[in-house]
Formats: structure tokens, sequence, C-alpha cells
């Protein structure tokens, strides 16, 4: 893809799922002229899914947090682009306490746009989540639906959405937000539904399945993620929001079988555990924006996708020890 100029990135969050992912990604692009990556370091964040890249002459890495303006500043200067992944995610510890994810997810967040102002970011872009809008039924969110969380967490990344558009109309920032359906792949902290039913198998236990394990998620392999935001960071258009979805529906339960295939194990490896407070039905998005406007489509096969990610947490149970 042919850049008007070469792209330095402060690149947040990218010692974490998503944003390791990204950050390889950068590394391998050409248009990228500097990557400096600050990452806080939680429970969440992992050295290794980085450390392939980190002595690239382009690249910096700096421990320290979002919140901290006099950082934020100092490491911004010399930089076009601000991409932030940095959040508290996990939707379980956020009902436990809300008040990290406020700290992190907004405050952090309003922080980062007023360096971007401060230091004249041509380019910022806030990584959201379809959560933002809620459950559905039927039928799939468009980015023109309105908002409406369930949970502290996603009503951090709700508001985290609105600062940043505020920061377009009231500014003249340009901004991009993306807002994607479940992620699945390597790297992902041993916390979220995927990585827990297949350790628990793993570990000689049975799934634990939330409620009835009817509810419905839309995936998509981190590396679609990923690419759908590069497309988004080069050709989206300021002020615009995109979805990122794969068209892939599955119930838990029908999730927790195909894990339970993969692995041989049978059908009564599952545990039904007592249902998540406020427990969101369905996520699904319409992604046509994303192919009609900056031609971008997903790759990867979900099934052959899932059996990779299941051998990747078989082949690295240490990773987070």
């Amino acid at each position: 893809m042919k850049m008007e100029i070469e792209l330095r990135v402060l690149l947040t969050g990218g010692a974490g799922f998503i944003g390791s992912h990204f950050f390889n990604l950068l590394v391998n692009r050409k248009y990228v002229e500097k990557i400096t990556l600050i990452d806080k370091m939680t429970y969440a964040a992992n050295l290794k899914n980085i450390e392939n890249n980190l002595n690239d002459p382009r690249v910096e890495f700096v421990q320290g947090d979002i919140c901290d303006s006099v950082l934020i500043n100092k490491i911004a200067k010399n930089h076009n682009v601000i991409i932030n992944f940095a959040a508290e995610s996990h939707v379980d510890r956020s009902i436990i306490d809300a008040n990290s994810f406020v700290h992190a997810n907004i405050l952090g967040v309003q922080n980062l746009l007023d360096c971007a102002l401060q230091n004249q970011i041509d380019r910022f872009i806030q990584i959201s989540t379809d959560e933002v809008y809620g459950s559905k039924e039927t039928g799939n969110f468009h980015e023109s639906d309105g908002l409406n969380p369930n949970s502290p967490y996603a009503a951090s990344k709700a508001s985290a959405e609105l600062l940043t558009r505020s920061y377009h109309k009231t500014y003249g920032l340009d901004i991009r937000i993306t807002r994607s359906c479940n992620n699945y792949g390597s790297f992902q902290y041993p916390e979220k539904v995927i990585p827990v039913f297949i350790n628990s198998l793993i570990s000689g236990k049975k799934i634990p399945l939330y409620g009835n394990g009817k509810n419905i998620r839309e995936w998509v392999h981190v590396e679609d993620n990923c690419l759908g935001i590069e497309s988004v960071l080069l050709n989206g258009k300021s002020g615009n929001i995109y979805n990122i979805g794969s068209g892939v529906e599955l119930s838990n339960f029908d999730l927790a079988n195909k894990i339970l295939k993969i692995l041989d194990f049978p059908l009564n490896s599952i545990e039904f555990v007592a249902d998540r407070k406020g427990h969101d039905f369905r996520y699904a998005v319409d992604s046509t924006k994303m192919k009609h406007e900056l031609n971008f489509s997903i790759k990867n096969n979900f099934e052959e996708k899932l059996i990779e990610t299941v051998n990747w947490y078989k082949n690295n149970q240490s990773w987070w020890h």
C-alpha cells in the first residue's frame, strides 16, 4: 500500500493480545518508519508476544501508563499516528470492580487525545468493540446504530468512543474507530472464553458454560482483525467508525462442542454454571462498510484457525508463567 508519508506510530497496549499481533504486523510493513510501543504490563500483557521484533532498529519499548500525561507527551513527539489498544477488557472483572476500567478506558483515552492535539498527531485510531451496541436478538448492528452498553466494560469503551468522536468534532482531530466482534487466536490471556475452554480440558477439568450456553457471539481471528485495523489506518475516512466482523456466529454451547471434538473429549465434559450478571444474549455486526469502502474481506477459515488456536494453547501452557 503506497503511503503519502512514512508512519511514525505510537502504539499503546502493544504487549497485549490484539495489540501484540498488530505490532508484529506493523514491524513487517515498509511504510512504517518508527514504532514506539507503550504498555503498562498488567497481568494480560506478555513480552513473549513481541520479543521476536523488539530488536528491530525502528522499535522502542516503553513500560508505562497511558494515564501518565508527562510520559505520553514525552514519547509522542516525532510521531504522526497514535493507535490505542490499551484497555482493561474482561467483562467479568468489570462487573466485580469497574474502577480500573474507568481509569484506563476513559481517563486514559482522554489523556491520549489531549496528547494527540498537543503534539499535532495526524491520525488517532481508537480500538473498540461490538459490545458497545449491547445485545441484539436478530439482525446485525450497523455503525450508525445507537450505543447501548450493558456491562461496565462495554460502558467504558462506549464512553471512550464518545470522547474520541468529540475531539474530531470539536478540534478537527483525524480519528477513526474500529469495532470488532470477538477475537480468537494465540497470545490471549487465559481468562477469555476460548482459552478457558481449552485450558479447562487440558488440565482435567470440565468446560464451565454460563447459563444454558445459548448466548451467541460472532468470531473473527485476531489476524483478520489486525488486517482490518490496518485498512482503516491507511484508507479509512476521518471521523468514521468501522465494524470488523466475520459473519461466523456460534452459541457458546456449539463453540464448546467444537473444542471438545478437536481435543477428543466427550460431551459430558461440559459443566453448566451460574450465568454472568447482565449477560448479553447475542452480538453480531454488519461489516458491509469495510467491504464496500475499504475493499476489505476476511481471509481466514474459522474451523482451521480454531484448530490452530487449540493447538497453540496445548503447546504453550507455560506462556504466562
